[in-house]
């Protein structure tokens, strides 16, 4: 159980923060700056709940809490990447492959009620579909910046997995709000070249 009785430390005045175990790195890190874009992209999904009902609520409420999940593993140093692994004084939170088995299959369930696409489309729509949008390029930063981390230390390759999957599922979502809300609609389609 995490508790928070003081907000400010001071400890990270120096311009290093603490992982998971007590390591202490420097803010500019690799591993910092992708758990933080996480962070990010957990934040805009919370914007865009705020027009979100129903099972589009749901799953967005479910990709926030894992969101924190994928944070904790990245904030989590080790080479053991397997759930609950021993560690000497702490139990490691790690992103694991029901996670993404779930985003899957919501993609496929959404899919299936959308029409192929034939152009590209562009962000935006309704105001939930603008922010999903938002959220999916967020987490694609996410995604590089934890590729970057693990060119240089350990990082799970489920929690880059995940993240890559969830920018597939923030899109279709996206797509699916879009169609849900403009009574079919749907996609503000990319017209290539239109305005030479």
């Amino acid at each position: 159980m995490v508790r928070l009785n003081k907000i400010y430390t001071r400890t990270g005045d120096d311009g290093s923060t603490g992982l998971v175990g007590g390591e202490r790195i420097a803010k500019n890190s690799p591993r910092v700056a992708a758990y933080g874009t996480v962070d990010e992209a957990n934040s805009a999904l919370g914007v865009a709940r705020l027009h979100a009902g129903g099972e589009t609520l749901a799953m967005i409420g479910r990709i926030q809490n894992d969101l924190f999940d994928v944070g904790a593993d990245l904030a989590t140093p080790g080479e053991d990447f397997r759930p609950g692994a021993p560690q000497p004084e702490w139990p490691p939170l790690r992103t694991v492959q029901s996670q993404i088995d779930r985003l899957e299959a919501e993609i496929d369930a959404m899919n299936a009620e959308l029409q192929p696409l034939n152009s590209f489309i562009l962000p935006g729509g309704t105001a939930l579909s603008a922010h999903l949008h938002l959220a999916r390029a967020i987490v694609r930063r996410a995604e590089r910046d934890a590729v970057t981390a693990a060119g240089g230390t350990p990082v799970n390759p489920a929690a880059v997995r995940y993240l890559n999957r969830l920018s597939d599922h923030l899109f279709v979502l996206a797509r699916h709000a879009n169609r849900a809300e403009t009574g079919g609609e749907g996609d503000i389609l990319w017209v290539p070249a239109a305005n030479r």
